[in-house]
């Protein structure tokens, strides 16, 4: 049998829809029907989950404190991006904040629905060292096809006289950027430099 943590502070809820054609009216009911008080149901409307800044969702992280349960109808409201969705879990759970998705069956005050949560940070922290390692791999595999990254190097003196010799032919500057590889304003600069 799961312990289960008694919450001090109040429910709050959030609830999202996509698309303004979608109705939150569903959620709603089922936060209220979890006794969340209307006035503090947060809802966005209209706004993709794979939005991390959210209208009410940013006002709710603010005004909900440590005590609180945090209701939603499923947690796929609060986001579709695993690693925003676990992170915010984390920091809603750091700052002793309570989540309870009525459609999921997870409830963190529950020993099993921390339990879970504590999967999904390790499942986030995989995730993130995933990410590192594949883009580390494409750095690497980049540098061995000789993209190197980053900002182009100065032009080295030999390709500033070049430069200058044929801006003195009367070429076009930008004739001689795309030649160099180079911007018309570095092309420009070492012209200067010249005088």
């Amino acid at each position: 049998m799961s312990e289960t943590a008694i919450p001090e502070g109040r429910l709050i809820g959030y609830a999202r829809v996509s698309t303004s054609e979608q109705d939150e009216t569903m959620q709603i009911d089922a936060l209220i029907k979890e006794g969340v008080q209307r006035r503090d149901i947060y809802v966005d409307r209209g706004v993709s989950g794979s939005k991390t800044s959210r209208p009410a969702l940013d006002r709710m992280i603010t005004e909900i404190e440590p005590g609180d349960v945090l209701v939603l109808f499923k947690l796929d409201r609060l986001g579709r991006n695993a690693g925003h969705l676990v992170t915010l879990l984390d920091d809603l759970k750091s700052r002793g904040i309570y989540v309870r998705s009525v459609q999921d069956g997870l409830d963190s005050t529950t020993t099993m629905g921390a339990a879970m949560m504590g999967m999904l940070a390790i499942l986030a922290s995989v995730e993130r060292s995933f990410i590192i390692e594949r883009t580390r791999a494409g750095l690497a595999s980049a540098k061995a096809q000789g993209n190197v990254g980053g900002r182009p190097k100065k032009l080295d003196s030999l390709a500033a006289r070049t430069a200058q010799a044929h801006y003195d032919k009367g070429e076009k500057v930008a004739d001689i950027a795309k030649m160099l590889r180079v911007s018309v304003p570095t092309v420009y600069r070492y012209l200067n430099a010249a005088k």
